[in-house]
């Protein structure tokens, strides 16, 4: 089985979000597949409209939510509707670092300061896309292991998402897809499917106040996620701390976490 088969069905159409899909579906290695209605990606939520949060949560079960934005981001943008839904756990979980920056959400009349606009690279440190994402490893590991306890622990679906869906979004959900053993090319694959939509995500994008300065900054063809990129981020992971599996129990993933996330994920 191939993750090309069911590639069509597995996205969600919303008035409110462009790059929304399930990844029921996806093969394992060993024969077993990802559970529909238990974990879906997502760009940004906050103009999901009453029917797309009643298909959300009615229809597809949605109990979790994992917001992978910054402070600076939620500070700016509000809380999303979904917050408002007591049958949903909404959490805050940001891969940059927090300190001093979640009230900080503008630079004085002018356009919001995003954390990473004025981020340089450290000596040694890889550079480029692989090296943005593998530092989300190195700063905030608490986060991204708490998104997957999230998925592993809550009834129903967990949405797990950030404003484009495809980065901050695309690591952790290739972490959680590879520790249930989700086989490498399907993982690469759905990270490369955002590519689809990336004209509508970043329409999206330029019309809100908080991304339109960061994101006009180069051709959106730019931020097109490559196959290449995730491919080299999993080969770094397994070269450098010996695969998804060693580094989250480096970070106080257990055994038990484990588990729970297989048995919250796959047929």
């Amino acid at each position: 089985m191939t993750a090309d088969l069911d590639r069509d069905s597995r996205w969600i159409e919303l008035e409110g979000a462009v790059n929304v899909r399930d990844l029921g579906g996806l093969p394992t290695v060993d024969g077993r597949t990802v559970r529909p209605g238990r974990l879906i990606r997502s760009d940004n939520l906050q103009s999901l409209t009453d029917r797309d949060v009643r298909l959300l949560v009615d229809e597809l079960g949605v109990r979790s939510v994992a917001d992978l934005r910054t402070g600076v981001e939620v500070s700016a943008e509000g809380p999303n509707p979904m917050h408002a839904h007591d049958a949903v756990d909404v959490q805050h979980l940001s891969l940059f670092p927090e300190a001093g920056r979640t009230t900080d959400v503008a630079a004085g009349d002018g356009p919001v300061v995003l954390p990473w606009q004025n981020r340089r690279p450290a000596e040694g440190e890889r550079r480029g896309v692989t090296g943005v994402y593998l530092r989300y490893l190195d700063d905030r590991a608490d986060s991204i292991v708490d998104a997957l306890r999230l998925i592993a622990n809550s009834d129903g679906a967990t949405i797990v998402h950030c404003a484009a869906g495809k980065d901050r979004t695309g690591v952790v959900v290739a972490l959680a897809l590879a520790e249930v053993g989700v086989e490498r090319e399907a993982i690469i694959e759905d990270y490369a499917l955002s590519g689809e939509r990336i004209e509508a995500i970043f329409a999206r994008l330029e019309a809100s106040p908080t991304y339109a300065e960061d994101v006009t900054r180069v051709p959106v063809d730019k931020h097109r996620p490559q196959a290449d990129t995730m491919r080299a981020v999993l080969d770094a992971v397994d070269q450098e701390y010996g695969g998804a599996s060693a580094w989250l129990r480096s970070h106080g993933w257990t055994d038990a976490d484990a588990a729970a996330l297989r048995g919250k994920l796959l047929d």
